[in-house]
């Protein structure tokens, strides 16, 4: 499985960057279908509480992307709640077959 993560305007940290690998890793290993996970991360202006944005994209082979879009006081709140969306989806999309 592939993670890409693209920080927009500011440097990631590897914290940052370590947390989301690892719950991108949780997440394939409860849907091993999962070939891509993409997360752009932004600073949304004006700097207020709940500025953090994530878009969160899930690549699965014959089927639409799947994307999730959070806002959070901070990146690892908005990823968590964009995981919990799209393993909704992916829930969804496995009960239709």
């Amino acid at each position: 499985m592939d993670v890409r993560i693209q920080a927009i305007h500011f440097e990631i940290a590897d914290k940052l960057t370590d947390f989301i690998n690892k719950k991108a890793d949780k997440l394939a290993r409860r849907f091993p279908a999962i070939t891509a996970v993409d997360a752009t991360l932004k600073v949304v202006k004006p700097e207020t509480a709940m500025n953090k944005e994530i878009v969160v994209k899930v690549t699965v082979p014959q089927q639409p992307e799947i994307v999730a879009t959070k806002v959070a006081d901070s990146f690892e709140e908005a990823y968590d709640l964009a995981l919990e969306a799209i393993e909704r989806q992916l829930e969804k999309n496995k009960d239709k077959k």
